[in-house]
């Protein structure tokens, strides 16, 4: 039996609130999304040449927090739940929600930094993945097959399709690698609030889960491991690495469900959609 969802349509003077009904959004909520979303892309693509050996993580924050301001934006991650960064930054086995700070990139290293920059109310989140230096090759193929379960999920996110239709395609092909889908952490849907309903997990059966009508917002974000699918989170409250100390790779974009398919808010303006972006 499928679970049935709560709907809620959503216009420009409905208070911002969460509710734990899906919400539905109009033209307005679109244009907002877009706006926001090409924001993040925009900072995703500014920082390519600043991704190298020897830059800290705390200055590329610093450069997310100031391209965020500088265009009439705020930070959703600062200050969000005592978070102190405009950012997340992980790095390697770091899974999600690394911490920016001293620690300086190295030759080899593979980084996803996760934006969300809020702008006239709605927010734009999304993550991609850069190769420091000279990659691996097991290393390169995580991220290319990590790359390639997103757009596969966001193949299956039409009207009358379910969430699971997007979590199977997403599993069943990462899985065809013999690599591990993190299961602790999912996306979520978005608009004028942060993380709202539904979630958005990963790992599914196709036909079930909420159905996706017009006008949903949501993020497809997969975590996937070269190792087993298991996390923890550090002591800090924040840093989810991979149990195993595998690697992990991540790519996110925001979506909105259109009458036909879905509309992608945080593509590259500039085409880098997956490294490695010099060769884009």
């Amino acid at each position: 039996m499928v679970a049935m969802a709560e709907y809620q349509t959503i216009t420009r003077d409905d208070p911002v609130t969460r509710t734990g009904a899906i919400k539905l959004y109009d033209a307005d909520g679109f244009a907002g999304m877009r706006a926001a979303g090409r924001l993040a892309a925009e900072i995703l693509d500014a920082l390519v040449p600043h991704v190298v050996p020897g830059v800290s993580t705390q200055a590329l924050d610093d450069i997310v927090r100031r391209m965020t301001l500088d265009a009439g934006g705020v930070p959703a991650t600062l200050n969000y739940r005592g978070y102190t960064h405009s950012c997340c930054i992980s790095v390697n086995h770091v899974v999600c929600h690394g911490i920016p700070g001293a620690r300086t990139l190295k030759d080899g290293d593979i980084v996803n930094i996760d934006v969300t920059p809020m702008l006239d109310g709605w927010h734009g989140d999304t993550s991609r993945m850069y190769l420091v230096g000279d990659v691996g090759v097991k290393a390169r193929r995580l991220v290319e097959v990590t790359y390639q379960a997103l757009m596969l999920g966001i193949e299956q996110a039409r009207p009358g399709n379910r969430m699971g239709d997007v979590a199977h395609a997403i599993q069943s092909f990462a899985e065809r690698h013999r690599y591990g889908v993190v299961r602790d952490f999912c996306g979520h849907g978005l608009g004028r609030v942060f993380h709202d309903a539904p979630e958005v997990v990963h790992v599914g059966r196709p036909g079930t889960g909420p159905e996706l009508k017009p006008g949903m917002f949501f993020t497809i974000e997969p975590m996937i491991n070269i190792g087993r699918p298991d996390v923890k989170v550090l002591d800090d409250g924040w840093t989810a690495v991979t149990r195993d100390r595998s690697l992990s790779a991540q790519f996110e974009h925001s979506i909105g469900i259109t009458e036909t398919g879905c509309e992608i808010f945080t593509v590259s303006p500039k085409g880098l959609h997956c490294p490695p972006y010099a060769a884009s």
